[in-house]
Parts: structure tokens; C-alpha cells; sequence
């Protein structure tokens, strides 16, 4: 018995497809059935399972469950929750070796898919091309496995709370805090966490949907902040937080209706840190802001820029040691106290700390960020097969112009106006540019800059594609 899977399925963070059409139950089971191999050499047993709020996560779940039992292993099933409520069942749990959790994350409802975790460590790009090829062959073990299911909401939401721990809560009573789930999956753990958590919290669209109503749940493009932002302004609130579809990232905005971004999140999370862990290693993406990486300098801690994508940047923070990090896409990562996988409702707690300790509230601590002008995530359609090329030639022509270039992923150049940014989607068919500049000038000048090297190769930023 062998399986082919789609072409545009096996990505390099996770995978995804489009239900009935690139991604199926077929596909749940060899997932579910490969992965079980793989663990099953390194003598694991066990294998956590968990889904989101997606129409199509149960059949999905179903499958791989089926595929986990048929290779000789047994399905631990934790029910449908965030991702990370599966990360940590998978590290909380001592006879569970790796874990699946379903998941579309913040893609059309259309959409599935799966993250994995082995063994306490991401499992990605040849991990998944790994899976792709056992299928092929069926090269699968074989077995009889059983399935079990373990309620562990309420035991997550317990250790999500130790965030505050060392805190006066008395002094956090005063908080009013507005929550927007966006219909995912982390709906019921936020409306048990909030319960936990000292103040007045306002909720906003906790029921899990998976045709997501009310607005697409991706917090890291503003229009889909317009109700949080609504209700913080009408609730005369503190701050908002929002999460993505499976609650891996955070958005927030201030008690003035701001976004605080993912690079801007980190610099308050790591003015609290590094109080408390002086010199600490703090690691962000290609696309964070410069005033990140300085402010971490400032602060005596050491910056660390470092590829964009969720699963690189965790086996960077285990190499390094570090134990903060975050992406500008909302992805925030805590290995002090915690178990370094990205959690945004852990964020969140961490958000309420480090504004408590740092005796500021948000709003303040957004107000004293420098005032920088910079574009939003510019993503343009280029064919799968040139992508990378592209992104070789502009290293070339710069390396010959003498520009100051970090090439940690993609091209990142420095100029006195400020720095762009030019590197391919490992997960999609698009070019992804950023600049940001001291005033709107300078920023017109280092766009012209990305535009001349794109046109130099025969392409113009033109159409912007979606996610």
C-alpha cells in the first residue's frame, strides 16, 4: 500500500491543502501513519492528537488517529483546542513522545492541515519530505495501536496562569482588558483563562466557528482588529488582544487603538526579560524592526536576527540557548518559564506581567517605541520556480554595488534611510519585501530601491498577493 501526496501539500513549516480538492482523509491517515514510523524507530509509544475549530478537522483527526493505530502506536487524543494546548501536551505529558495537531491556522475556511512536534522538537522541512517519501514506497510499520482521549483544557489553562505567578494581583484588579478569539480554536480556553486572571475582561466571538463569521482570524492584518478596536474605544479599555485561528500568534493594540506588532510586542517582552535574565541571547525574524534589535543592544542583551518561520526560529532558540524570541507575523516564543513553543494565550499572560512589573501600562510602554515609518508586509505572486532565483540575483548585483547586505534569509539592506527587505515564502509562491525609514521620504527611496531590483529581474512588486 503506497500514497502520493498532492505536490503543493508537503510545505516547509507544516503542511496544507485545500479539503477535496488538494488534501483528503487519505492523506490524514499516511500522515498519521508516517509520522508513527518515524517515532516508532526512535521507540516512542504514544503520539498526542489534537484539532482545530475546522469544519473538516474531526474527519481529518479521524485519520490520522486510524493511520497512528495501523502503524503500531497509540492516539492520545486532547480534543479540539489551540496549537499550542497539543505542544503542550506533548511536552507536559511524560508517556507522549510527539504529537499532530490538525490545523488551517489562519487560512480561507477552505482550508486544513497539520504541525507536528517529535519528541519536544519541530518537526519540519526534510522531517515532512521524509513522510512524503515513506508513503510513496509504503514504507510504513505496521501494528495494532490504541486511541484514548485525555481532557487536559482545564490543566493548560492552570499553567498558562503561572505567568503571573510572583505578581500582586491585587494590583492587576484595576486591568480591563478587551479578547478577540476570531472564532478559533482558542475560544474556550480564553474564556476559562480569563476566569483565572485578575480584572474586567470583554470578549469578543469565542464560539468556535469554523466558517469564521464575523472577520477572517488573522490579527496581523489590521482590518481583521477593526472589532477589538471597536471595543476597546467603546469599553475605554487598557488594551486588546486577538488571536490567529489555532492560537499560535498574538495580535494586541493599545488602550489609543494602536497596533502593537509582533517586533513591538517583543521589545516590552524583552525589557521585562532581560531584568530578570541579564545578557540574555533574544532572537527575531528578518522582517522586525531595527528599533528591535537596538533596543535589545540597549538593554544589554544580545540580538540575534534570524530566518523567518516558526520551526526554524525554535531549533535556532535550542542551539543558542535563548529564551525569548518572536516573529513579526505574531509568533512569540518563551522558553523562561515556559517550554519555548509559540503560545499566544502564554503571550498574553506575559503581556499582563511584564506591564506589571515593568510598573507601565501598555499604552505607555507602545507611546515610548520610536516613531518609525515602515511598509506592512508587501507579498507579490512570482512563479514557485523562480522565486529563489530572483532572490540570488539581487545578491550578486549588491554584492558587486559594495551594499551592506545581511543575507540571513533573503537580503536584508542597510542604507542611511533606514533597510529593506527581499526574500522568498518558503510556504507560497510569493516574494516578500518590507522597508522601514526614520520619515516617508526615505522610505520612498528605499522602495525604489526594492523596485529597481526587481525590475532588473524582470518583475514589479504591481499585484500584492493575499495569504
Amino acid at each position: 500500500m503506497s500514497h502520493q501526496f498532492h505536490p503543493t501539500v508537503l510545505r516547509e513549516y507544516d503542511i496544507r491543502g485545500i479539503i477535496d480538492e488538494t488534501l483528503s482523509a487519505a492523506d490524514a491517515y499516511a500522515i498519521g501513519r508516517g509520522f508513527a514510523t518515524l517515532l516508532k524507530k526512535g521507540k516512542g509509544r504514544k503520539v498526542a492528537v489534537g484539532y482545530d475549530g475546522r469544519t473538516s478537522s474531526p474527519m481529518l483527526e479521524e485519520a490520522v488517529v486510524h493511520g497512528i493505530n495501523d502503524a503500531g502506536l497509540d492516539a492520545v487524543r486532547v480534543g479540539m483546542g489551540p496549537t499550542p494546548m497539543l505542544y503542550y501536551a506533548e511536552a507536559s505529558m511524560e508517556d507522549v513522545q510527539g504529537g499532530i495537531q490538525i490545523t488551517g491556522s489562519h487560512n480561507p475556511a477552505n482550508y486544513n492541515g497539520f504541525k507536528m512536534v517529535l519528541a519536544g522538537r519541530p518537526f519540519f522541512g526534510a522531517d515532512i519530505q521524509l513522510l512524503g517519501k515513506l508513503a510513496a514506497r509504503g514504507g510504513w510499520a505496521s501494528g495494532t495501536g490504541t486511541s484514548e482521549s485525555r481532557d487536559i483544557l482545564d490543566q493548560y489553562v492552570d499553567r498558562l496562569v503561572k505567568g503571573l505567578d510572583g505578581i500582586d494581583r491585587a494590583g492587576l484588579e484595576g486591568l480591563a482588558i478587551g479578547w478577540d478569539a476570531g472564532n478559533g480554536a482558542a475560544g474556550p480556553a480564553l474564556e476559562r483563562l480569563v476566569q483565572k486572571l485578575p480584572g474586567k475582561h470583554h470578549l469578543l466571538f469565542t464560539q468556535v466557528d469554523g466558517t469564521f463569521p464575523n472577520h477572517h482570524p488573522d490579527p496581523t492584518e489590521e482590518k481583521n482588529l477593526a472589532d477589538l478596536k471597536a471595543l476597546v474605544a467603546d469599553k475605554n479599555l487598557d488594551f486588546g488582544v486577538a488571536f490567529d485561528g489555532d492560537g499560535d500568534r498574538i495580535g494586541a493594540i493599545d488602550g489609543q487603538g494602536r497596533v502593537i506588532w509582533g517586533d513591538q510586542l517583543l521589545m516590552i517582552y524583552a525589557e521585562d526579560l532581560l531584568r530578570m535574565e541579564p545578557g540574555a541571547t533574544i532572537i527575531a525574524d528578518v522582517k522586525a524592526s531595527r528599533a528591535l534589535f537596538e533596543r535589545v543592544s540597549q538593554l544589554g542583551g544580545r540580538p540575534l536576527m534570524w530566518k523567518t518561520g516558526h520551526s526554524l526560529i525554535k531549533s535556532k532558540m535550542k542551539e543558542t540557548g535563548s529564551p525569548l524570541a518572536g516573529e513579526m507575523s505574531g509568533h512569540v516564543f518563551f522558553a523562561h518559564q515556559y517550554y519555548g513553543f509559540d503560545d499566544a494565550l502564554y503571550a498574553a499572560v506575559r503581556l499582563i506581567a511584564a506591564s506589571s512589573r515593568l510598573g507601565k501600562s501598555v499604552t505607555q510602554l507602545r507611546s515610548e517605541m520610536p516613531a518609525l515609518v515602515n511598509t506592512p508586509e508587501l507579498r507579490f505572486q512570482v512563479d514557485e520556480t523562480r522565486k529563489f532565483h530572483v532572490i540570488d540575483e539581487v545578491k550578486e548585483r549588491l554584492a558587486a554595488a559594495g551594499a551592506d547586505v545581511d543575507a540571513t534569509d533573503g537580503v536584508r539592506v542597510s542604507t542611511s534611510d533606514g533597510w529593506w527587505l527581499l526574500r522568498a515564502s518558503n510556504t507560497q509562491d510569493v516574494l516578500v519585501a518590507r522597508a522601514e525609514s526614520n520619515d516617508q521620504a526615505g522610505l520612498d527611496r528605499l522602495l525604489a530601491q526594492i523596485d529597481d531590483q526587481l525590475a532588473l529581474s524582470g518583475l514589479a512588486r504591481g499585484e500584492q498577493a493575499g495569504h
